[in-house]
């Protein structure tokens, strides 16, 4: 009798070439928690993959509620080019967007959104609600869900779990 051979994990041609930026994120996220922030991290890369701007939740640093890991992220990525338009880059963010944060992508033109962990009670990119895919808007970002969702989810719950 022959034993199977174990096979190799597929790799999800989709979603593998976004993970070693998912870890940027994750360690962006891991300095949110410092500061007793949710532990969020985002990226902003280039059309080339390279990191334009990074950011993670700042609320409770800030006092500001409208400082969301892509929010900031998205700020600074702008403050860096000729115009506010981030055509051709990508947003990396370790929990999906809320809809503040979600229209904040839709507004600044960004090609494509990367999220890790789906956020069932507040997520607009395809959760409860898909505000950066409505065809009402005129921008439409593709949309990358559960990159490396595991570990985004295991830092969110660790964070939850121990306040």
């Amino acid at each position: 009798m022959t034993v199977p051979a174990e096979r190799e994990p597929v790799s999800d041609p989709v979603r593998a070439p976004w993970e070693a930026s998912m870890r940027l994120a994750l360690t962006e996220a891991g300095r949110a928690a410092l500061s007793a922030d949710v532990p969020v991290g985002a990226l902003v890369l280039d059309a080339d993959g390279r990191v334009l701007a990074t950011g993670h939740n700042e609320r409770e640093l800030t006092g500001d509620p409208t400082a969301h890991a892509e929010v900031l992220a998205i700020r600074r990525a702008a403050e860096g080019r000729p115009g506010w338009r981030l055509t051709g880059c990508t947003l990396v963010v370790t929990l999906e967007p809320c809809t503040m944060c979600a229209g904040a992508i839709t507004q600044s033109r960004l090609d494509r959104v990367v999220y890790g962990a789906r956020d069932e009670k507040a997520g607009a990119a395809g959760s409860l609600w898909d505000v950066v895919r409505d065809r009402r808007l005129n921008h439409r970002p593709e949309v990358i869900a559960g990159v490396l969702e595991n570990e985004c989810a295991a830092a969110l719950t660790a964070f939850f779990r121990n306040r």
